[in-house]
């Protein structure tokens, strides 16, 4: 009776422990598809955000977005939104953030922001036969920029941004159009990120001559709602500070932009390869 009793206890010991296991094997087998999902906002826009040849969405802030998201726990849906819409989206929740080459500068107040994660510099292009060669060459000329970005707040506003007073500018909701407007000749000039004007000449074999003196240096940020109370996007700068220190920063770039440093330079984080 005894070695019976010991043996139902042993049974009974084995069992709780089973048990104790179960959950930890249950979490270890859970996939990506059942994590909590962040729906990331953006319209096409390479190199940071456009659709690859396999239809998925695809660039530099998908990749970092991808990457982040992970290391917080985070399954991303990515979603093509007007861009001119993006404040309202955010603010109404239909999408948890805006995350597209988007500059932070001056808008510090408008959104709670994760970053900076990258630099870029905001510059203007001109026809290779433009005798454009200078910010001051703008006077009286016509500008095309894609609306709500930051040239087109710049040159809006040029006195106060001391740049010179242009004849028009064009503001075009699609991003593509601007470069269009161009080549036409409907415009004297372009303005929009450098990596975005270099990604376009790149991929349509077109030559424009980008002026040597940028608008501003951008630091470019992820946006979500102003009152966003979650801790969220602070946790997110703290994670691009771990991908910047650990290379992941610097790999995603590289693959899409050429001098990766360029766009890291002040960030902190490793440069090594």
């Amino acid at each position: 009776m005894r070695f019976f009793s010991l043996a139902l206890a042993v049974l009974g010991l084995c069992m709780v422990l089973l048990c104790g296991c179960r959950p930890a094997e249950e979490k270890a087998d859970s996939s990506p598809a059942e994590l909590p999902v962040i729906v990331v906002g953006s319209d096409n826009y390479p190199p940071f955000n456009y659709t690859g040849s396999d239809g998925q969405p695809t660039g530099v802030d998908v990749e970092l977005a991808q990457e982040a998201f992970r290391r917080l726990g985070y399954r991303v849906q990515f979603v093509t939104i007007n861009w001119e819409e993006k404040k309202t989206l955010v603010e109404n929740g239909t999408i948890d953030c805006a995350w597209g080459s988007f500059s932070m500068n001056g808008r510090e107040d408008e959104y709670t922001w994760a970053g900076p994660y990258l630099h870029s510099r905001q510059v203007v292009a001109v026809r290779t036969s433009s005798d454009i060669y200078t910010l001051a060459d703008l006077a009286d000329k016509t500008l095309v920029v894609q609306s709500t970005t930051k040239p087109e707040e710049l040159f809006l506003d040029a006195a106060a941004n001391g740049l010179p007073q242009l004849r028009a500018v064009y503001s075009l909701q699609d991003r593509d159009l601007i470069y269009t407007t161009l080549i036409k000749g409907y415009a004297d000039a372009l303005a929009a990120h450098e990596s975005a004007i270099r990604q376009f000449m790149k991929d349509y074999s077109v030559e424009y001559r980008i002026l040597a003196e940028p608008l501003m240096q951008a630091d470019l940020g992820v946006a979500f709602a102003k009152d966003r109370a979650d801790g969220l996007p602070q946790r997110l700068t703290e994670t691009f500070r771990e991908m910047l220190a650990d290379g992941t920063t610097r790999e995603i770039v590289s693959r899409y932009l050429d001098e990766p440093d360029h766009y890291l330079e002040g960030m902190g984080g490793s440069s090594d390869d």
